[in-house]
Protein backbone atom coordinates (compact mmCIF):
# COMPACT_ATOMS: atom_id res chain seq x y z
CA UNK A 1 0.00 0.00 0.00
CA UNK A 2 1.43 3.51 -0.82
CA UNK A 3 1.98 5.93 2.08
CA UNK A 4 -0.72 8.13 0.23
CA UNK A 5 -3.38 5.46 0.74
CA UNK A 6 -1.90 4.77 4.62
CA UNK A 7 -2.27 8.58 5.18
CA UNK A 8 -5.61 8.21 3.84
CA UNK A 9 -6.23 5.86 7.06
CA UNK A 10 -4.32 8.12 9.38
CA UNK A 11 -6.50 11.21 9.06
CA UNK A 12 -9.53 9.12 9.97
CA UNK A 13 -8.91 9.70 13.13
CA UNK A 14 -5.28 11.41 13.58
CA UNK A 15 -4.43 9.15 15.64
CA UNK A 16 -1.91 6.81 15.94
CA UNK A 17 -0.81 4.03 19.34
CA UNK A 18 2.14 0.96 19.17
CA UNK A 19 1.13 -0.63 22.10
CA UNK A 20 -2.69 -2.21 22.89
CA UNK A 21 -2.14 -0.72 26.48
CA UNK A 22 -3.03 2.56 25.16
CA UNK A 23 -6.42 3.40 24.16
CA UNK A 24 -6.77 2.24 20.76
CA UNK A 25 -10.17 2.87 19.41
CA UNK A 26 -10.48 4.73 16.44
CA UNK A 27 -6.15 4.80 16.03
CA UNK A 28 -4.33 3.35 13.61
CA UNK A 29 -1.73 0.90 15.49
CA UNK A 30 1.51 0.38 14.34
CA UNK A 31 3.25 -3.44 15.12
CA UNK A 32 6.44 -2.13 16.11
CA UNK A 33 9.24 -4.73 17.33
CA UNK A 34 11.39 -4.89 20.03
CA UNK A 35 14.33 -7.31 21.83
CA UNK A 36 11.43 -8.52 23.75
CA UNK A 37 8.24 -7.49 21.92
CA UNK A 38 6.63 -7.85 19.03
CA UNK A 39 3.94 -5.94 18.16
CA UNK A 40 2.68 -8.10 15.47
CA UNK A 41 0.95 -10.58 17.56
CA UNK A 42 -1.33 -7.99 19.35
CA UNK A 43 -2.30 -6.72 16.21
CA UNK A 44 -5.37 -8.25 15.80
CA UNK A 45 -6.41 -7.34 19.28
CA UNK A 46 -5.84 -4.03 18.39
CA UNK A 47 -8.64 -3.50 15.84
CA UNK A 48 -10.96 -5.90 18.02
CA UNK A 49 -10.52 -3.42 20.75
CA UNK A 50 -11.35 -0.72 18.24
CA UNK A 51 -8.67 0.38 16.16
CA UNK A 52 -9.55 1.39 12.56
CA UNK A 53 -6.48 -0.40 11.39
CA UNK A 54 -3.48 -1.96 12.36
CA UNK A 55 0.03 -1.45 10.17
CA UNK A 56 1.82 -5.08 10.43
CA UNK A 57 5.01 -6.51 9.30
CA UNK A 58 4.82 -10.26 8.82
CA UNK A 59 2.83 -11.59 6.56
CA UNK A 60 1.77 -14.84 8.97
CA UNK A 61 -0.49 -12.31 11.02
CA UNK A 62 -2.38 -11.33 7.88
CA UNK A 63 -5.96 -12.34 9.19
CA UNK A 64 -8.20 -9.54 8.73
CA UNK A 65 -8.83 -7.20 5.84
CA UNK A 66 -8.11 -4.33 8.69
CA UNK A 67 -4.35 -5.26 9.11
CA UNK A 68 -2.80 -3.96 6.52
CA UNK A 69 0.97 -5.38 5.72
CA UNK A 70 4.15 -3.34 4.87
CA UNK A 71 7.28 -4.32 4.56
CA UNK A 72 8.21 -3.12 7.83
CA UNK A 73 6.51 -1.22 10.19
CA UNK A 74 9.06 1.03 12.21
CA UNK A 75 9.94 2.76 8.13
CA UNK A 76 6.26 2.93 7.57
CA UNK A 77 5.47 5.17 10.46
CA UNK A 78 8.52 7.04 9.77
CA UNK A 79 7.46 7.86 6.48
CA UNK A 80 4.32 8.54 7.18
CA UNK A 81 5.21 11.18 10.09
CA UNK A 82 7.63 12.92 7.12
CA UNK A 83 4.84 12.47 5.00
CA UNK A 84 2.43 14.50 7.50
CA UNK A 85 5.24 16.92 8.43
CA UNK A 86 5.03 17.90 4.28
CA UNK A 87 1.31 18.65 4.73
CA UNK A 88 1.47 20.80 8.00
CA UNK A 89 1.74 24.26 6.65
CA UNK A 90 3.17 24.98 10.20
CA UNK A 91 6.53 25.96 11.68
CA UNK A 92 8.81 23.80 13.54
CA UNK A 93 11.21 23.88 15.72
CA UNK A 94 13.74 21.30 16.72
CA UNK A 95 15.52 20.84 20.02
CA UNK A 96 19.02 19.17 21.08
CA UNK A 97 21.55 19.04 23.10
CA UNK A 98 23.62 16.99 25.81
CA UNK A 99 21.28 18.71 28.90
CA UNK A 100 18.12 20.59 29.81
CA UNK A 101 16.46 19.75 26.77
CA UNK A 102 12.99 18.26 27.76
CA UNK A 103 13.09 21.49 30.18
CA UNK A 104 13.85 23.89 27.49
CA UNK A 105 11.15 22.21 25.56
CA UNK A 106 9.15 23.27 28.27
CA UNK A 107 10.10 26.28 28.99
CA UNK A 108 9.69 27.20 24.83
CA UNK A 109 6.09 25.34 24.90
CA UNK A 110 4.59 27.38 27.83
CA UNK A 111 5.98 30.54 26.42
CA UNK A 112 5.04 29.90 22.51
CA UNK A 113 0.97 28.85 23.76
CA UNK A 114 0.85 32.41 24.95
CA UNK A 115 -0.01 33.58 21.35
CA UNK A 116 0.43 30.01 19.23
CA UNK A 117 -2.01 26.90 19.55
CA UNK A 118 1.78 24.97 19.98
CA UNK A 119 2.37 21.26 20.85
CA UNK A 120 5.43 19.91 21.77
CA UNK A 121 7.12 16.51 22.40
CA UNK A 122 6.05 14.35 25.28
CA UNK A 123 8.13 13.71 27.81
CA UNK A 124 11.46 12.39 26.78
CA UNK A 125 9.96 10.69 23.27
CA UNK A 126 12.64 12.01 21.24
CA UNK A 127 13.91 9.03 19.29
CA UNK A 128 13.66 7.47 16.01
CA UNK A 129 10.00 6.11 17.49
CA UNK A 130 9.24 9.00 19.75
CA UNK A 131 9.70 11.67 17.28
CA UNK A 132 7.59 10.35 14.18
CA UNK A 133 4.77 9.80 16.75
CA UNK A 134 5.10 13.39 18.07
CA UNK A 135 4.64 14.62 14.47
CA UNK A 136 1.80 12.15 13.89
CA UNK A 137 -0.36 13.78 17.22
CA UNK A 138 0.08 17.55 15.37
CA UNK A 139 -3.46 17.64 14.30
CA UNK A 140 -5.14 20.13 12.25
CA UNK A 141 -5.86 22.48 15.78
CA UNK A 142 -2.23 23.00 16.49
CA UNK A 143 -0.43 26.01 14.66
CA UNK A 144 3.48 25.61 15.80
CA UNK A 145 5.26 22.19 17.29
CA UNK A 146 8.35 21.89 19.52
CA UNK A 147 9.69 18.52 18.66
CA UNK A 148 12.45 17.30 20.84
CA UNK A 149 15.33 15.07 19.19
CA UNK A 150 17.77 12.82 21.25
CA UNK A 151 20.88 10.64 20.16
CA UNK A 152 23.79 8.45 21.31
CA UNK A 153 25.18 8.15 18.31
CA UNK A 154 26.39 9.57 14.90
CA UNK A 155 23.96 10.15 12.28
CA UNK A 156 20.81 10.02 14.62
CA UNK A 157 19.81 13.74 14.41
CA UNK A 158 20.54 14.15 11.01
CA UNK A 159 18.16 10.95 10.61
CA UNK A 160 15.36 13.40 12.92
CA UNK A 161 15.58 16.32 10.94
CA UNK A 162 15.14 14.20 7.89
CA UNK A 163 11.95 13.61 9.56
CA UNK A 164 11.01 16.70 11.00
CA UNK A 165 12.16 19.16 8.32
CA UNK A 166 12.50 21.82 10.98
CA UNK A 167 12.19 25.59 10.49
CA UNK A 168 14.33 26.73 13.59
CA UNK A 169 16.55 24.63 15.55
CA UNK A 170 18.23 24.91 19.05
CA UNK A 171 21.30 22.85 20.72
CA UNK A 172 20.99 23.80 24.69
CA UNK A 173 24.99 22.76 24.80
CA UNK A 174 27.60 19.74 24.43
CA UNK A 175 28.68 17.62 26.84
CA UNK A 176 30.25 14.50 27.70
CA UNK A 177 27.28 12.28 27.59
CA UNK A 178 26.87 9.21 25.80
CA UNK A 179 30.21 8.49 25.19
CA UNK A 180 29.89 5.09 25.02
CA UNK A 181 28.15 5.65 21.30
CA UNK A 182 29.34 8.91 20.23
CA UNK A 183 32.91 7.79 21.09
CA UNK A 184 34.30 11.51 22.64
CA UNK A 185 33.28 14.74 23.27
CA UNK A 186 34.19 15.45 19.82
CA UNK A 187 31.94 12.96 18.50
CA UNK A 188 29.48 14.40 20.94
CA UNK A 189 30.05 18.11 18.75
CA UNK A 190 29.58 16.63 15.19
CA UNK A 191 26.42 14.02 16.25
CA UNK A 192 24.10 17.27 17.70
CA UNK A 193 25.32 19.78 15.07
CA UNK A 194 24.14 17.44 12.51
CA UNK A 195 21.34 19.70 13.10
CA UNK A 196 23.48 22.88 12.14
CA UNK A 197 24.19 21.40 9.00
CA UNK A 198 20.05 19.99 8.39
CA UNK A 199 19.38 24.01 9.07
CA UNK A 200 22.13 25.40 7.10
CA UNK A 201 21.74 23.28 3.97
CA UNK A 202 17.34 24.31 3.76
CA UNK A 203 18.52 27.45 4.30
CA UNK A 204 16.29 27.88 7.57
CA UNK A 205 17.06 29.70 11.66
CA UNK A 206 18.58 28.62 14.83
CA UNK A 207 18.65 30.14 18.03
CA UNK A 208 22.40 30.38 20.09
CA UNK A 209 23.45 30.81 23.30
CA UNK A 210 25.91 33.57 23.11
CA UNK A 211 27.67 32.89 26.07
CA UNK A 212 28.90 29.40 24.34
CA UNK A 213 32.21 29.58 22.16
CA UNK A 214 31.44 26.18 20.33
CA UNK A 215 27.42 26.75 19.75
CA UNK A 216 29.13 30.02 18.18
CA UNK A 217 31.88 28.86 16.62
CA UNK A 218 29.45 26.01 14.41
CA UNK A 219 26.45 27.52 13.58
CA UNK A 220 28.91 30.55 11.95
CA UNK A 221 27.21 31.30 8.49
CA UNK A 222 23.63 29.91 9.76
CA UNK A 223 21.39 32.81 9.57
CA UNK A 224 21.14 33.04 13.76
CA UNK A 225 19.45 35.33 16.13
CA UNK A 226 22.06 35.19 19.27
CA UNK A 227 20.94 35.38 22.56
CA UNK A 228 22.91 36.29 25.80
CA UNK A 229 24.94 39.59 27.16
CA UNK A 230 25.40 43.06 25.29
CA UNK A 231 25.36 42.49 21.44
CA UNK A 232 23.63 39.83 21.40
CA UNK A 233 19.77 40.09 19.07
CA UNK A 234 18.34 39.30 22.32
CA UNK A 235 19.28 40.31 25.98
CA UNK A 236 18.72 38.36 28.87
CA UNK A 237 20.65 38.88 31.99
CA UNK A 238 21.19 36.57 34.91
CA UNK A 239 20.00 37.61 38.42
CA UNK A 240 20.19 35.13 41.09
CA UNK A 241 19.71 31.59 42.30
CA UNK A 242 19.75 31.22 45.98
CA UNK A 243 17.61 28.85 45.27
CA UNK A 244 15.40 29.56 42.35
CA UNK A 245 16.82 31.29 39.03
CA UNK A 246 16.42 34.80 38.30
CA UNK A 247 16.39 36.75 35.28
CA UNK A 248 16.21 40.55 33.70
CA UNK A 249 14.58 40.81 30.19
CA UNK A 250 13.56 44.27 29.16
CA UNK A 251 13.43 45.98 31.87
CA UNK A 252 11.30 43.20 33.72
CA UNK A 253 12.65 41.05 36.81
CA UNK A 254 11.35 37.22 35.94
CA UNK A 255 11.38 34.74 39.35
CA UNK A 256 11.30 31.36 37.78
CA UNK A 257 10.30 27.95 40.33
CA UNK A 258 13.57 26.26 38.40
CA UNK A 259 16.79 25.90 40.89
CA UNK A 260 20.65 26.18 39.78
CA UNK A 261 22.28 28.92 37.81
CA UNK A 262 22.53 26.02 34.80
CA UNK A 263 19.10 26.68 33.98
CA UNK A 264 19.49 30.06 33.39
CA UNK A 265 20.38 29.40 29.70
CA UNK A 266 17.88 27.23 29.45
CA UNK A 267 15.22 30.06 30.83
CA UNK A 268 17.36 32.24 28.49
CA UNK A 269 16.04 30.58 25.38
CA UNK A 270 12.99 30.60 26.20
CA UNK A 271 12.59 33.92 26.09
CA UNK A 272 14.35 34.74 22.93
CA UNK A 273 12.70 32.63 20.97
CA UNK A 274 9.34 34.14 22.53
CA UNK A 275 10.38 37.35 21.60
CA UNK A 276 11.20 36.24 18.40
CA UNK A 277 7.64 35.31 17.43
CA UNK A 278 6.63 38.59 18.94
CA UNK A 279 5.10 37.11 22.40
CA UNK A 280 5.71 40.20 24.31
CA UNK A 281 7.96 40.62 27.72
CA UNK A 282 4.88 40.79 30.16
CA UNK A 283 3.64 37.05 28.78
CA UNK A 284 6.41 35.83 28.75
CA UNK A 285 7.20 36.38 32.25
CA UNK A 286 3.84 35.37 33.10
CA UNK A 287 4.63 32.03 31.37
CA UNK A 288 8.01 31.48 32.95
CA UNK A 289 6.91 32.37 36.46
CA UNK A 290 3.85 29.83 36.25
CA UNK A 291 6.32 26.95 34.95
CA UNK A 292 6.80 24.29 37.66
CA UNK A 293 9.41 21.51 37.26
CA UNK A 294 8.34 18.11 38.02
CA UNK A 295 9.34 14.24 36.90
CA UNK A 296 12.41 14.30 38.98
CA UNK A 297 14.02 17.80 37.55
CA UNK A 298 15.68 20.24 39.40
CA UNK A 299 12.27 19.76 42.02
CA UNK A 300 12.59 21.13 45.74
CA UNK A 301 10.34 19.12 47.74
CA UNK A 302 10.19 19.76 51.33
CA UNK A 303 10.55 16.99 53.86
CA UNK A 304 9.59 18.21 57.31
CA UNK A 305 12.27 21.00 58.05
CA UNK A 306 14.96 19.50 55.59
CA UNK A 307 14.54 20.25 51.26
CA UNK A 308 15.53 18.38 48.75
CA UNK A 309 16.95 19.44 45.65
CA UNK A 310 15.73 16.31 43.27
CA UNK A 311 17.34 16.03 39.93
CA UNK A 312 17.34 12.51 39.61
CA UNK A 313 15.73 11.74 36.53
CA UNK A 314 19.32 11.84 34.57
CA UNK A 315 22.91 12.47 34.93
CA UNK A 316 25.96 12.79 32.95
CA UNK A 317 29.63 14.62 34.18
CA UNK A 318 28.21 18.07 32.97
CA UNK A 319 25.05 17.84 34.92
CA UNK A 320 26.44 16.89 37.50
CA UNK A 321 29.08 19.20 37.86
CA UNK A 322 27.02 22.11 37.53
CA UNK A 323 24.00 20.47 40.33
CA UNK A 324 27.43 20.03 42.55
CA UNK A 325 28.63 23.64 42.05
CA UNK A 326 24.71 25.13 43.04
CA UNK A 327 24.45 23.38 46.11
CA UNK A 328 27.92 24.64 46.69
CA UNK A 329 26.95 27.50 46.34
CA UNK A 330 23.70 27.92 48.36
CA UNK A 331 23.23 30.16 50.95
CA UNK A 332 22.03 26.90 53.27
CA UNK A 333 24.33 25.90 55.94
CA UNK A 334 23.83 21.54 56.21
CA UNK A 335 24.27 20.79 52.62
CA UNK A 336 24.56 17.14 51.68
CA UNK A 337 24.53 15.32 48.40
CA UNK A 338 23.44 11.79 47.61
CA UNK A 339 24.56 10.96 44.34
CA UNK A 340 24.70 7.81 42.13
CA UNK A 341 26.25 6.46 38.97
CA UNK A 342 26.16 7.98 35.49
CA UNK A 343 25.74 5.61 32.53
CA UNK A 344 27.08 5.10 29.42
CA UNK A 345 30.31 6.71 29.92
CA UNK A 346 32.01 3.63 28.27
CA UNK A 347 35.83 3.44 28.75
CA UNK A 348 35.73 7.22 30.84
CA UNK A 349 33.12 6.05 33.32
CA UNK A 350 35.46 5.51 36.44
CA UNK A 351 37.72 8.80 35.52
CA UNK A 352 34.88 10.70 35.10
CA UNK A 353 33.48 9.19 38.24
CA UNK A 354 36.57 10.39 40.18
CA UNK A 355 36.51 14.08 38.98
CA UNK A 356 33.03 14.65 40.55
CA UNK A 357 34.64 12.57 44.18
CA UNK A 358 37.44 14.96 43.61
CA UNK A 359 35.14 18.08 43.39
CA UNK A 360 33.61 16.95 45.93
CA UNK A 361 36.52 16.72 48.39
CA UNK A 362 36.71 20.61 48.00
CA UNK A 363 33.33 21.19 49.18
CA UNK A 364 32.23 22.00 52.59
CA UNK A 365 29.83 18.98 53.02
CA UNK A 366 27.88 17.63 56.40
CA UNK A 367 28.36 14.57 54.25
CA UNK A 368 28.50 13.04 50.84
CA UNK A 369 26.75 9.35 49.90
CA UNK A 370 27.74 7.54 46.57
CA UNK A 371 25.80 4.63 45.80
CA UNK A 372 26.42 2.60 42.40
CA UNK A 373 29.29 -0.33 41.26
CA UNK A 374 31.30 2.82 39.15
CA UNK A 375 31.22 5.51 42.04
CA UNK A 376 32.53 2.54 44.51
CA UNK A 377 35.84 1.68 43.04
CA UNK A 378 36.61 5.39 42.95
CA UNK A 379 39.28 6.72 45.62
CA UNK A 380 37.37 8.59 48.40
CA UNK A 381 39.56 11.64 49.54
CA UNK A 382 37.40 12.57 52.63
CA UNK A 383 36.14 11.40 56.19
CA UNK A 384 32.71 12.70 55.21
CA UNK A 385 32.41 10.51 52.16
CA UNK A 386 30.37 6.89 52.05
CA UNK A 387 30.40 4.27 49.12
CA UNK A 388 28.11 1.78 48.41
CA UNK A 389 27.83 -1.19 46.03
CA UNK A 390 24.19 -1.12 45.61
CA UNK A 391 20.80 1.22 46.97
CA UNK A 392 20.26 -1.45 49.77
CA UNK A 393 23.40 -1.09 51.17
CA UNK A 394 23.24 2.87 50.99
CA UNK A 395 19.44 2.58 52.88
CA UNK A 396 20.97 0.35 55.86
CA UNK A 397 22.89 3.03 56.86
CA UNK A 398 21.20 5.95 55.73
CA UNK A 399 18.05 5.43 57.02
CA UNK A 400 19.81 5.76 60.64
CA UNK A 401 20.25 8.88 60.32
CA UNK A 402 18.16 11.65 61.31
CA UNK A 403 18.98 14.70 59.82
CA UNK A 404 17.21 18.41 60.50
CA UNK A 405 17.09 21.61 58.71
CA UNK A 406 19.46 20.15 55.94
CA UNK A 407 19.21 20.37 52.39
CA UNK A 408 20.01 17.78 50.09
CA UNK A 409 21.09 17.00 46.43
CA UNK A 410 19.83 13.71 44.97
CA UNK A 411 21.37 13.15 41.72
CA UNK A 412 21.70 10.14 39.26
CA UNK A 413 21.46 8.32 36.40
CA UNK A 414 17.86 7.31 35.49
CA UNK A 415 18.44 3.56 35.60
CA UNK A 416 19.78 4.03 39.61
CA UNK A 417 16.30 5.33 40.76
CA UNK A 418 17.79 7.23 43.56
CA UNK A 419 14.26 9.32 44.16
CA UNK A 420 13.83 6.32 46.72
CA UNK A 421 16.16 8.33 48.94
CA UNK A 422 12.73 10.06 49.75
CA UNK A 423 11.04 7.53 51.44
CA UNK A 424 14.12 7.76 54.04
CA UNK A 425 14.88 12.02 54.51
Amino acid sequence: MRIEDIYGLYKLSYKVVKDTREDVKNALYFSLKGESFNGNKYALEAVKNGANYAIIDEAQYKVDDRLILVDDALLCLQQLARYHRAQLNIPILALTGSNGKTTTKELINVVLNKKFKCLSTKGNLNNHIGVPLTLLSMTPEYNFGVVEMGANHQLEIEALCEIAQPDFGYITNFGRVHLEGFGSFEGVIKGKTEMYKHLKDADKIVFVNQEDPIQMEKSSGINRTVFGGEGADCNVAFTDADPFVSISFEGIEINSKLIGAYNFANIAAAVCIGNYFGIPAPEIKDAIEGFTPNNNRSQIIQRASNKVIMDAYNANPNSMDAAISNLASLSDHKKVAILGDMFELGDDAILEHQKIVDQLSAIDLVAVYLVGETFYKTNRLNSNMHKFRSFEEFVKLFEGNSYTDTTFLIKASRGMALERTLDYI
